[in-house]
């Protein structure tokens, strides 16, 4: 294909759609590969799935493979779970929501997202659907960016809460978050400090330069 061909030369844009949630979503050949961005950050397919994976590695693909449930809040193009099912090999149930249905439609028809087995797709506010489950999993994925912004409510005491009760004991939260200013690091510190005793968790930091990664055991 000429376009990824001349991708390598220069970012080659072969679609842009407007989102009310995102501003503007644009579909992109960068370096040889398809890549979602919005107006300001990469959403699927470029660093952010390198992020997202190098935290799934610090968890452990062989303990993932042994989950039954996986919830990712946050899908944009669905890169997460193309490293779920694809280098994982994870054959359990994934639930991914997503409020924003454009991207959904993007990562569909651009990206295979409709194309998986044991995968279901809900198109929904994260907040709002944490509180409706009554299912409980294994691993949590939390990956919500509006751009380069963070809702306050992933870092609220109610939110985190609820979380922990739909997580599994022995089972993961992996929590990416971007770090900009100080006002972030110390948001991060305090996010940090809410768990208690019965959990472990660990910090990583600049990955991908702005990223910080969280992973989070429910030990009991």
């Amino acid at each position: 294909m000429i376009k990824r061909l001349l991708s390598f030369l220069l970012p080659i844009k072969i679609h842009q759609k407007k989102s009310v949630y995102s501003k503007n979503l644009e579909v992109t050949w960068n370096n040889g590969y398809l890549v979602l961005d919005s107006e300001n950050t990469n959403y699927s397919f470029g660093s952010l799935q390198r992020v997202l994976k190098k935290g799934l590695k610090y968890i452990g693909y062989e303990r993932i493979k042994g989950f039954q449930s996986v919830l990712v809040l946050g899908v944009a193009g669905g890169s997460v779970i193309e490293t779920l099912k694809k280098e994982v090999k994870f054959e359990g149930k994934i639930t991914g929501v997503e409020i924003d249905a454009a991207v959904v439609e993007l990562a569909t028809k651009y990206f295979g997202l409709g194309n998986y087995n044991n995968v279901s797709i809900v198109i929904d506010d994260a907040f709002e659907f944490v509180l409706k489950t009554k299912e409980k999993y294994d691993l949590i994925i939390i990956d919500i960016f509006q751009d380069t912004s963070m809702p306050n409510f992933l870092f609220e005491d109610f939110f985190i809460n609820r979380i922990n009760f739909l997580l599994n004991v022995n089972g993961f939260i992996l929590f990416n978050t971007m770090v900009l200013d100080y006002q972030d690091r110390r948001r991060n510190a305090t996010y940090k400090s809410k768990f208690e005793s019965n959990y472990s968790v660990r910090l990583y930091p600049k990955i991908e330069v702005h990223n910080e990664l969280f992973t989070i055991k429910k030990l009991q």
